[in-house]
């Protein structure tokens, strides 16, 4: 019932437009630490991150001279007052550029808001590297998309829903993004503004007086190669014995899994499995076929009813 209530919490961001759910500490530095390798003399852009207040920007920081970068990038958006008698820096968004050296923290204002969309943050984008940040909520599908556009290497967080946008699932079946190593309650919750209501029990106020929300449904969104997409499933059941398991769609010829660890490891055939498969594909083991619709086009179904998003894969090695 909790994780239900905090999941309403981010439907209702995404209807009204509420992104700001802000990154802790713990939750990047956890998902950070498998990446090390991609950061060397590489320029990082923080373009949805208050240098003042945001903590990839702080874990940067920290961390610059381990990593080995070149260079810290963290923009903000600013909402704009259009009034005449209201035009200064206060309505501006702003920038900060870092390269190692504590003294060169310097706030840059741009001449509009600093939306990830905007020309001015567009070519701070282009003199990046790698994007490291939680991006709007209600703007996922055009901030990857924009990611996509200029051939950046990423690493972002976003809602478990998100593989189910056409355009994401679609990078995903062509082995151009992944998931990331940490997922749902891998993901320890979200900093929010102390305007938004708390709902359920998966939430909290800090030590330092910060509401918390724990929606557990996150995942972060990768095309930075990480070892969770080199291992096997473990598998260890058949299908051969245990057929009435494994009952065949109405709509396409294939079984379907309700469970990832239950997939059968002697079916050479399509099978149909939940969408958090996606945290455990390896690319080598499995190929992804299709999302979701059967031969008919409408979603798969068994005896007529259709059970939650599914993923029709196919074993690799046979």
């Amino acid at each position: 019932m909790a994780r239900n209530a905090s999941n309403i919490l981010l439907q209702k961001a995404k209807k009204l437009k509420k992104d700001e759910f802000y990154t802790q500490l713990v939750d990047i530095e956890s998902e950070l630490q498998y990446y090390k390798v991609h950061f060397k003399d590489k320029t990082v852009f923080c373009n949805c991150d208050n240098p003042k207040t945001s903590n990839f920007y702080k874990y940067f920081v920290n961390n610059f001279h381990s990593l080995g970068l070149k260079r810290l990038i963290a923009a903000c958006y600013v909402e704009q007052n259009n009034s005449l008698f209201e035009q200064n820096n206060s309505q501006k968004g702003f920038y900060c550029e870092y390269n190692g050296d504590d003294s060169t923290q310097n706030i840059q204002y741009f001449v509009g808001d600093g939306d990830f969309r905007s020309r001015e943050s567009i070519e701070l984008l282009k003199q990046s590297d790698i994007v490291v940040t939680n991006p709007p909520f209600s703007l996922f599908r055009e901030y990857v998309a924009q990611l996509v556009r200029y051939n950046k290497k990423f690493l972002i967080i976003g809602n478990v829903n998100a593989i189910t946008y056409k355009e994401i699932f679609t990078l995903i079946q062509g082995n151009k993004a992944w998931l990331g190593v940490n997922l749902g309650r891998g993901i320890s919750g979200f900093i929010v503004p102390d305007n938004y209501e708390l709902y359920g029990t998966e939430t909290r106020i800090d030590s330092i007086g910060q509401k918390i929300i724990s929606p557990n449904n996150c995942l972060w969104l990768t095309n930075l190669d990480n070892f969770c997409r080199h291992e096997d499933v473990a598998l260890s059941k058949t299908y051969a014995g245990n057929e009435t398991y494994y009952p065949k769609y109405d709509n396409y010829d294939g079984i379907n899994v309700d469970r990832t660890q239950d997939i059968p490891i002697d079916y050479q055939g399509y099978m149909g499995v939940p969408i958090t498969f996606l945290h455990k594909f390896n690319p080598n083991q499995f190929e992804i076929i299709k999302f979701r619709k059967g031969n008919d086009e409408k979603d798969l179904s068994i005896n007529g009813k259709c059970p939650y998003f599914r993923i029709l894969i196919k074993h690799k090695r046979t």
